[in-house]
């Protein structure tokens, strides 16, 4: 064993010339390869600062608990200070930069969150009068909805903190504008929780959008005052809305609310089917106003600037035609986005042009990752919650595979400037393929995470959908909207309307084939936020290394298979209560059971349909027994049983049975010690709740566990104290060794 630990370890048993070599090379190789290293990903680093800002906002959101106010900027001060001092070392800045992005990324969320109106005091379902003044007005496929900013509920002193949402009759044809104050008796209701544990968070949302209730109007509403919109903001939104009515005028039909859903960014007035067409198409993207959208007007108005410029002799030869045409396009697209509604693709896109602008001005290289990493940067700085959502996801993560890709095939693409036009041609649609390809690709992930289903040809859609739009519908829109002010806009409408109609039968046509789309069980969130990081990896990194991020990805895709979904799931109602088995998912709705809810869970667990649970004295599959209180839930062969308990009487045998679930108050119905109880009290209190059947017993998870005391989530109900009725108690004649009993609630009679 001496060769192995002896003075030389295992260098005493090689010659000593092999060993002086040997050792003399062996850490020169590593600080070589090590230096190497560190020198090609410093120039890169910048890409990753909003991957590592992202992290830290997804870190805020974690705890069940909130975070120490301070706790964010302390964490930044910790680490920035050491970095300064130490920026000259590569390795310490390589090092420490990621953890103060981190650090940032927490920290602007909480300032965020900071910043957000309080939550209003929980809201009944109430009938109420809401009066408050047009924030914004949504067309409807079946009439209009309302955003009231500063509403009053009743005669209420003071406004609520927060907006109030209502949808009014379809058949009420009043006329508003946004501005306009406005009255109406109104079902009002907050914001509901997630459809399950861990679904999406619309309270969330709502939380830093600023809406706090909704609800529909019982009556007509009352126009109160005509008042001009305030600020830059409602001048647009109020723009948008007059543009949105002139479209839909002039073309008629689903398709005009297609247009308006394309050009102006609003989707509520598209009908269901035609919406469901473009998602199972591949195609919604070119609904909502996107990036493609502005690139397209950015790309026309450049185009048509620099033409202007040379009519002009004096402009050709004295003027940088390009950069004033540049400008004038980042202008067009600025208004552009506020018209729409500065959704986040748009956004994105817009930074990225000023970054573009920025660079042609200085004579730098204008599409790089750089520029992409600088709009993320400013999106998540600004909009942290907006990491969570699909929007933000599927954006940047379909224009990294598109730069990415792009410059791993631009050696292959440029050879096409040596060659004839038939091979440019067939490098143009290569390249819209491989456009489509990528972006649909880089996509897919996110929107089988979201909304649990996947297209199977988004390819083929957007190789036809994507061209009409691009070349036809946008640049027509475009002259529409400049020819709104002389009422000339239906002569560019007409082309619009013909692309509009071509990309909705495209849309039907794709949807209607075989197996268009593919339910798929939901990734877990720590998969999608693996496979996000995997795709980072892969598009940033330099090198071989960066094939690292495909075993990320696929770890990411497979989290299906490593996380059990839920055996049985209950409403916050309690009116509708779904068991998932091996031969289907079954089904108890009572009335007013939400169909959106039935839905989602049927999205979640990857199923088509829901099988109602099977009457009294039947058996469904060998799995579920039913009598008349109840049915016994056999959901899986190593775990306890679930007893569904129809009316409220006690269980004859609770012995087996690892969890009661009940849609009425089901207390005592089998002796201590009792099973878990999910019952209409339980959900009222703590939210929908998810049920899983473990050999052991039943694990059960509340929304309220699952998402905590965060300032989002609404406070626990507490439970309503009726007074004691006041009833008159008869006085009584006072006799002797007796006296006079007086009613607490009344004042005795006068003598």
């Amino acid at each position: 064993m001496r060769w192995l630990v002896g003075d030389g370890g295992i260098w005493s048993s090689l010659p000593p010339r092999w060993l002086v070599s040997a050792r003399a090379r062996f850490p020169t190789a590593l600080a070589d390869r090590l230096r190497d290293g560190v020198e090609r990903q410093r120039d890169r680093l910048v890409l990753w600062l909003p991957v590592f800002l992202a992290i830290g906002v997804l870190a805020y959101y974690q705890p069940l608990q909130e975070p120490w106010p301070w706790l964010g900027a302390v964490c930044a001060a910790s680490v920035g200070v050491p970095l300064l001092a130490l920026w000259r070392h590569d390795l310490i800045r390589l090092a420490l930069t990621p953890f103060l992005a981190t650090t940032i990324g927490f920290t602007a969320a909480q300032v965020a969150t900071a910043r957000a109106p309080p939550l209003a005091t929980t809201l009944p379902w109430q009938a109420t009068i809401v009066t408050g003044a047009i924030r914004a007005i949504d067309i409807l496929p079946e009439g209009r909805r309302l955003t009231l900013a500063h509403p009053v509920l009743d005669k209420a002193a003071e406004p609520l903190p927060r907006s109030v949402r209502v949808r009014l009759r379809p058949t009420d044809q009043t006329v508003l504008v946004t501005g306009d104050t406005v009255r109406v008796r109104a079902m009002v209701r907050p914001i509901g929780a997630p459809v399950l544990p861990g679904g999406w968070d619309m309270q969330r949302e709502t939380f830093y959008s600023g809406l706090g209730s909704s609800g529909y109007a019982l009556g007509p509403v009352e126009v109160l005052s005509h008042d001009t919109p305030s600020g830059l903001a409602g001048w647009l939104r109020h723009l948008a809305e007059a543009a949105s009515a002139r479209i839909a005028a002039a073309i008629p039909g689903p398709s005009g609310q297609v247009a308006v859903g394309i050009l102006i960014g609003s989707q509520t007035g598209i009908a269901r089917a035609d919406m469901a067409a473009f998602r199972d198409s591949g195609l919604a993207h070119v609904l909502s106003v996107s990036g493609l959208h502005l690139a397209i007007v950015l790309g026309v108005t450049m185009m048509v600037a620099r033409f202007l410029l040379a009519l002009s002799e004096y402009a050709t030869l004295h003027w940088p035609s390009r950069a004033v045409a540049a400008v004038i396009a980042l202008g067009v697209g600025g208004f552009y986005t506020g018209l729409t509604g500065s959704q986040i693709p748009t956004v994105r896109c817009f930074l990225m042009a000023c970054l573009f602008t920025v660079a042609l001005l200085a004579g730098r290289r204008v599409v790089s990752l750089r520029g992409l990493a600088a709009a993320a940067a400013l999106v998540v700085l600004v909009e942290p919650w907006q990491v969570l959502g699909a929007s933000l996801q599927m954006s940047f993560s379909a224009v990294l595979a598109l730069i990415a890709g792009f410059e791993a095939l631009r050696p292959w693409l440029n050879q096409g400037g040596r060659q004839g036009w038939h091979r440019k041609s067939v490098l143009f649609v290569l390249g819209l393929m491989a456009s489509s390809l990528l972006a649909g690709t880089a996509t897919l992930p996110f929107g089988a995470y979201h909304f649990g289903r996947i297209q199977l040809y988004y390819a083929l859609s957007n190789m036809v959908g994507v061209p009409l739009t691009s070349v036809l519908v946008m640049p027509a829109g475009m002259l529409a909207l400049l020819l709104m002010p002389l009422h000339l806009e239906w002569i560019a409408l007409i082309p619009v309307r013909w692309g509009i109609e071509a990309t909705l039968w495209v849309a039907h046509f794709t949807a209607s084939l075989p197996a268009a789309t593919v339910l798929v069980p939901h990734m877990a969130p720590w998969g999608l936020a693996v496979l996000a990081f995997g795709m980072a990896w892969l598009g940033l990194w330099v090198g071989r290394g960066r094939l690292l991020g495909v075993p990320l990805m696929l770890l990411g895709l497979l989290t299906p298979l490593l996380v059990r979904p839920p055996d049985i799931l209950v409403s916050g109602d309690a009116r509708l209560i779904a068991a998932r088995t091996a031969h289907g998912v079954y089904l108890q709705q009572v009335q007013g059971g939400s169909a959106f809810l039935r839905e989602a869970w049927l999205h979640h667990w990857g199923a088509d349909q829901a099988t109602k649970l099977p009457p009294a004295g039947e058996v469904a599959v060998g799995t579920i027994r039913c009598e008349k209180p109840g049915c016994f839930l056999r959901l899986r062969p190593d775990a306890p049983a679930a007893y569904l308990a129809r009316v409220a009487e006690p269980i004859r045998d609770c012995a087996g049975i690892g969890v009661i679930v009940s849609a009425e108050p089901a207390r005592g119905l089998c002796p201590r010690p009792w099973p878990a109880l999910v019952d209409r009290f339980t959900v009222w209190r703590d939210g929908p709740t998810a049920i899983w059947l473990e050999p052991d017993g039943a694990r059960v998870l509340t929304d309220r566990a699952h998402r905590g005391a965060r300032p989002w989530v609404p406070p626990p109900p507490t439970p309503r104290v009726r007074p004691p009725p006041k009833l008159p108690v008869a006085p009584t004649e006072a006799g002797p060794g007796t006296e006079r009993r007086e009613s607490s609630h009344e004042s005795p009679p006068e003598e």
